[in-house]
């Protein structure tokens, strides 16, 4: 068996002579390992741990994605919105689950903030406000856009139109989402559907089917309340003069032409007498209960509470032409063009497909220009006949491959294009008609939906005359920055950060959001797209560049670059190409109620509070959002992990196998779970070749690539003091002293506690593919010299530990605490194989440092030899 390494450390002639260290050796002996269980606890306790990492990378990756979508590059629906944030709430839980498991119980205060998150969280993606009191019809003369949920999103845009924007549109109003519950009420519905839509699944459309017929049947014969009877004859009497003009009854539900169209799924009844207003209500009601119509916003996410109906009343356009128009063309949409879509007769021909329309192709800019115009043989035309009905009929031959609206027609169509697109800030599917006398009439507008990847502005990838000084990375946050390089190395530099500088550095970190409002850009060496400082760069709309590798190396403090975060480049100066053609423009789908629910939704799941785990504020009662949880919750973990060390150092009986390591340290192994090849089984004599254990791995050939220090300078002083510093220690001191170093390992994580004399190094580690899980905890305490020499070490220490990019150093007194995170899996290697020779070199150094220049000089040399030598 190898020596103890107190033995090594004071050299065996000199250790005979000093009787009381003989009390270290035997307790040191005495140690045994007889109790396994307590090596199951230390393994359930792993694997929280590891449950606890899977359930907060899911989180991040989940809360990234959300976040990407939020920029409006992806069509996406309310269904992808209410999952992610079921999925993530999911999550969450199990990460406090797992953390109360780790450090059993000490957190479950934050189970109370989880409940408050979620109540929020589930009131901003369920956004089913109560349908909103008012008058059971409203004229269009007194709709806005703000009474969607009153009167629906078709008559909302309607008004808006007529009111705010003096487009031309027919007569008529709203049966309004108050009159839909006071009918559904009426005839005792409302529990009775919902129930029976509930249980429906629609995977059984046999099932659908029947249920949607015996919900359509019950509305079809059922009774309109007299007093909302006399509403509706009423404003139709006021709004059409007292005259029986002729209607369609249009659906308007709530949701309908917002973030989903609903194209389709309701009824439309066109060229309706006033006697039949009512029924053909009921009819439009009906729709809302189609197989259909309810696989679709089963499909959508929407819960059957979500679903409420106001109906149209719109005076019958008897249409020479008609038809539709996009303010911007969903096929090409970076061009600037206007598609009109007609057919000679009603437009209805156009929405339901039943006629090939002519289609006109115009250029906004710089003046409105037609382009192109194709015009097929109509061979059919829808027109209103006497009877209250609509016919198809054989388009006459002198109409047929003609046009059926003139250029100047063309024209004036598309200016009201142009000012419905700028009015509502988004693309418009644009509905109109044209009648017999030629006037220009407006029949709906809403939202068009086409795919925001194809609205990206184009940003050049070949800049010429420019030098680029990176060429790859990871795009965290979308955009284009200019600045001076601003090179952070530690974190009191953030507190000269200048405004419009460009933030450099070697990894990332949540505390750099203290400069991200004064940030041009940021460009970091290491991290992903789903670390706490990534989703704070997209929250802040920092454009990100992450993973360069080689930013810090290539990119000179103050030097002018100009970052592309859109094709992950870099380059030196004023790249003007870059930053004029990288236009903010205003993005349709900002706008939407959709992304306004998703924005709402990300403000319980991604703002992070919590920055600063040393802080006070740092606490459960703090946590205001998920991230703050997961943050919270992983740091904590992490340190009752790195406790782990403690309960074994009180509890010697917990499990352990002795490793046979050819080093002057005794050293016992805890098998988390795969830290030992499975091949071997339990070997009788475990040596280091049976170790599958990544991080234990890398540090154990630091450790063995270095000549264990026996020669050494001691001086007497040095020396003496190390004497008088053990004279004095107490029994438990001692006790402490004489256990044997040891690690706990799985094939991912170690934790290793050696103890050599006088001192102890703690290394933990976590190593994977994902960087976000990556991660080396260090501690240092103890030494045998005199106070001085000590501090001496630990300041050598401190400053190796910055030179291999350690972002937290925390020392007081003779102690050091330090973490490194977030790095590749190679590159955590190389460190922890450093951090082995650091151990050994360090071994006895407080014995020998004399003065500042001796630390230094050791510093020098360990520096040139360990870590400049070794990238060579």
């Amino acid at each position: 068996m190898p020596q103890p390494a107190v033995n090594v450390i004071i050299g065996n002639s000199i250790l005979e002579t000093v009787g009381f260290f003989q009390k270290i050796l035997d307790k040191f002996s005495g140690a045994s390992a007889k109790d396994a269980g307590q090596s199951d606890v230390f393994a359930r306790k792993y694997a929280s741990f590891q449950a606890l990492l899977n359930a907060n990378n899911s989180i991040l990756e989940k809360m990234a994605d959300m976040e990407d979508k939020l920029s409006g590059e992806y069509l996406i629906d309310r269904q992808y919105i209410v999952h992610n944030a079921v999925a993530i709430s999911e999550n969450v839980k199990d990460v406090i689950d797992r953390l109360n498991e780790i450090a059993h119980g000490k957190y479950t205060g934050l189970y109370e903030r989880y409940k408050h998150i979620s109540i929020g969280l589930e009131e901003a993606y369920t956004r089913r406000k109560p349908v909103a009191d008012g008058s059971l019809t409203v004229a269009f003369d007194g709709i806005n856009k703000s009474m969607a949920d009153l009167v629906g999103g078709k008559n909302a845009n309607l008004g808006e139109m007529k009111n705010a924007v003096s487009i031309p549109i027919p007569k008529g109003f709203a049966i309004t989402s108050t009159a839909y519950i006071r009918f559904m009420q009426h005839n005792g519905f409302l529990d009775k559907i919902n129930s029976t839509l509930s249980s429906l699944s629609v995977d059984n459309l046999d099932e659908l089917r029947a249920a949607s017929k015996e919900i359509k049947d019950k509305i079809l014969n059922a009774e309109i309340p007299p007093d909302m009877y006399s509403a509706i004859m009423d404003t139709y009497d006021g709004v059409f003069e007292g005259r029986d003009t002729t209607v369609s009854i249009r659906s308007s539900a709530i949701e309908e032409d917002d973030d989903f169209s609903f194209a389709g799924q309701y009824s439309t009844y066109l060229n309706v007498r006033k006697a039949e207003v009512t029924q053909k209500y009921k009819a439009v009601i009906a729709s809302l209960f189609s197989d259909n119509a309810i696989f679709y916003y089963k499909t959508k996410g929407f819960k059957e509470t979500d679903m409420a109906m106001a109906v149209g009343v719109v005076e019958m356009v008897r249409a020479r032409a008609g038809g539709v128009m996009y303010s911007n063309d969903p096929n090409d949409p970076a061009i600037a063009n206007i598609t009109i879509n007609a057919v000679w007769g009603l437009g209805s021909t156009v929405v339901d497909g039943t006629a090939t329309p002519q289609s006109y192709l115009i250029a906004k800019e710089p003046a409105l220009k037609i382009i192109s115009a194709a015009i097929p043989e109509q061979q059919i035309m829808a027109v209103c006949n006497e009877n209250s009905s609509v016919d198809e009929v054989q388009t006459p031959v002198t109409k047929r491959g003609s046009a059926s609206i003139s250029d100047e027609e063309i024209i004036t169509l598309s200016k009201y294009a142009l000012t419905l697109e700028e009015h509502f800030g988004v693309t418009q599917d644009i509905e109109w008609a044209i009648d017999q006398s030629g006037q220009l009439l407006f029949l709906q507008t809403r939202p068009l939906h086409v795919y925001a990847h194809e609205v990206t502005p184009h940003v050049p990838t070949d800049i010429k005359g420019h030098k680029r000084l990176i060429g790859k990375g990871v795009v965290t946050c979308k955009g284009i920055g200019h600045g001076k390089a601003f090179i952070i190395r530690r974190e009191d530099d953030l507190l000269d950060f200048p405004e419009g500088g460009v933030l450099i550095a070697r990894t990332t970190s949540p505390r750099y959001v203290t400069v991200m409002n004064k940030a041009a850009a940021i460009v970091t060496n290491i991290g992903g797209t789903t670390g706490h400082m990534a989703s704070l760069a997209r929250e802040y709309q920092v454009p990100t560049l992450l993973d360069t590798e080689i930013a810090t190396d290539v990119i000179r403090h103050e030097q002018e670059i100009t970052v592309d975060a859109v094709n992950g480049c870099v380059y030196e100066g004023y790249v003007r190409e870059l930053i004029d053609n990288y236009e903010n423009k205003p993005n349709p789908f900002r706008e939407t109620l959709l992304f306004k629910i998703l924005s709402q939704v990300l403000t319980w799941i991604v703002p992070l509070n919590l920055i600063h785990p040393e802080a006070e504020e740092f606490s459960p009662k703090n946590c205001a959002t998920f991230h703050d949880i997961t943050r919270f919750a992983h740091e904590k973990a992490m340190q009752h992990m790195f406790q782990i060390t403690d309960v074994a150092a009180v509890q010697p009986e917990f499990g352990a196998v002795k490793m046979v390591t050819g080093l002057p340290i005794d050293l016992a192994v805890i098998d988390l779970g795969g830290g030992i090849r499975a091949s071997e089984g339990r070997p009788k004599r475990l040596t280091p070749e049976h170790v599958s254990s990544t991080p234990f791995i890398a540090f154990f050939k630091g450790l063995t690539s270095m000549r264990w220090p026996q020669g050494r300078p001691v001086d007497v002083g040095g020396f003496m003091g190390m004497i008088a510093h053990s004279a004095t220690m107490s029994e438990a001191q001692l006790d402490e002293i004489a256990k044997c170093s040891f690690v706990f390992l799985s094939d991912h994580y170690m934790n290793f506690s050696i103890r050599l004399g006088y001192h102890l190094s703690l290394v933990e580690a976590y190593v994977t593919d994902n960087l976000n899980d990556n991660y080396i905890q260090f501690h240092f305490k103890g030494g045998g010299a005199q106070e001085d020499r000590r501090l001496r070490r630990v300041r050598l220490i401190s400053e190796i530990l910055r030179e291999i990019d350690f972002d937290s150093i925390v020392v007081k007194g003779d102690v050091i605490d330090a973490r490194l995170s977030k790095y590749k899996k190679q590159s955590i290697e190389q460190k922890l194989e450093i951090m082995g020779r650091l151990t050994v070199y360090t071994k006895q150094l407080d014995m020998v440092m004399y003065n500042d220049s001796v630390t230094d000089q050791y510093k020098a040399e360990f520096i040139k030899e360990h870590i400049t030598g070794a990238a060579k």
